[in-house]
């Protein structure tokens, strides 16, 4: 069965693009930065909720704050190589702060094996990047929503 995601893609233009991306948290993640980035989003079942609706949901759930009331343009779907989709909306951010986040938790045994159980954030920080720099950032599978945020952009600028 394929796992499905949602996500939103925040962009400025400032005045080359910029996305915001979001450093993902917990143990494994704490001392990876190149790879170790994401889109806020997360996992959702078609069958019962929007893509678009869970791509709010989630951003909502990993950094605390309501997404911005923007016009979102769905991207399109992204394959990893694990066969995951990812569904994702692009919004102008312009006037969207990288500032004031809570971080949602998640919980897990830790140290590996202990029985003991640990809370960390989803996120651990969030802000915006040029591409060039998200390129690098993001992990591998959310790459291509940059390109197609890029294609979008300049056909927008004619």
């Amino acid at each position: 069965m394929v796992a499905w995601s949602a996500g939103l893609l925040l962009y400025r233009l400032t005045p080359e693009p910029e996305v915001l991306i979001a450093h993902m948290g917990g143990p494994f993640w704490a001392k990876k930065d190149a790879g170790a980035w994401s889109i806020p989003k997360g996992e959702y079942e078609p069958e019962t909720e929007g893509a678009l609706d869970a791509a709010r949901r989630e951003f909502r759930e990993e950094l605390g704050v309501e997404p911005p009331e923007v016009d979102w343009a769905e991207l399109g779907t992204f394959a990893y190589s694990s066969g995951k989709k990812v569904v994702v909306f692009a919004g102008d951010g312009a006037g969207f702060s990288a500032s004031g986040f809570t971080f949602g938790e998640f919980e897990m045994e830790w140290p590996p094996r202990s029985g003991k159980r640990a809370s960390f954030p989803e996120v651990d920080r969030a802000e915006w990047a040029g591409l060039d720099a998200a390129r690098e950032a993001l992990v591998k599978g959310q790459r291509p929503a940059l390109d197609a945020l890029a294609s979008a952009l300049e056909a927008l600028r004619g």
